[in-house]
């Protein structure tokens, strides 16, 4: 299935690394947080790739038009450096297709634009370039499939450390907890979409604002609760967190790794 990654947005939340590149170009490891994305959908066989580009999308085309493999890569070098053999490669086998879906364009006009790279699809999938998960994607899209509904996204418990209040008489406090503990649930992208989404996108709209209502209101959406990692680099803390993570070897995203 084709995947529409969303890479256009200005990452104000993360100035520190996007002022001078878009943030899913900021380097986590040894590629892009992006690339991470990319990499988990191909483990689990979906490697066409339409990129939503908008806020220095030049530079995302200049890293796949230059992309070299060595780096996240073994292999053997001979010949004083003439003979390169790579032991493993990345992106062979990836088709990816870059559109220009403009620079304040939001979620909602994004994935309308790259509407004619769908054409012929009855399903598709689409994904915010930030968010890295462990989830068992296969087993996530069989569940879709199994049921009659127009779009499915992923929903997991809040990271932040927030707490939540509960207030009575305007300034008692009746309760005080963790916001991961509240119960609350959040919409964390990994969507599944049957092409019938776009009749419920008008012109202009936020994707997750007033078409995903509209499919409320027809019981036309599902969810997946996902109880294990999930985390999004949306500010310059996440970003030390994922790498202090990366530097203890503890990569749960990298799927691929996982021994049988």
């Amino acid at each position: 299935m084709k995947v529409v990654l969303f890479c256009g947005g200005l990452g104000m939340r993360l100035r520190e690394y996007s002022e001078t590149i878009p943030k899913p170009m900021v380097q986590l490891g040894y590629r892009p947080i992006l690339w991470q994305v990319m990499r988990y959908y191909a483990h689990y066989g979906h490697r066409e790739f339409i990129l939503c580009l908008g806020h220095s999308g030049e530079l995302i085309k200049k890293y796949f038009v230059n992309y070299d493999e060595c780096v996240s890569n073994d292999f053997v070098l001979t010949k004083g450096g003439k003979d390169l053999d790579l032991l493993s490669s990345d992106i062979h086998d990836w088709k990816i297709t870059f559109v220009d879906t403009g620079i304040n364009a939001n979620i909602g006009q994004r994935l309308c634009a790259v509407r004619k790279y769908l054409k012929g699809d009855d399903i598709f999938l689409a994904n915010y370039a930030d968010g890295l998960t462990d989830l068992d994607f296969s087993a996530y899209l069989d569940r879709f499939l199994a049921k009659d509904k127009i779009a499915s996204f992923l929903a997991v418990k809040p990271t932040q450390s927030f707490h939540v209040v509960t207030i009575k008489n305007n300034t008692q406090v009746a309760a005080i907890s963790p916001l991961g503990e509240s119960g609350i649930w959040i919409n964390s992208g990994y969507f599944i979409f049957r092409k019938e989404i776009f009749k419920y996108i008008r012109e202009g709209e936020e994707l997750v604002k007033e078409p995903f209502r509209r499919l409320i209101e027809k019981n036309e959406i599902m969810t997946h609760k996902h109880n294990g990692f999930w985390m999004a680099m949306d500010t310059f803390k996440d970003k030390l967190f994922l790498d202090e993570m990366v530097a203890r070897g503890d990569m749960p995203w990298e799927v691929w790794r996982a021994k049988p």
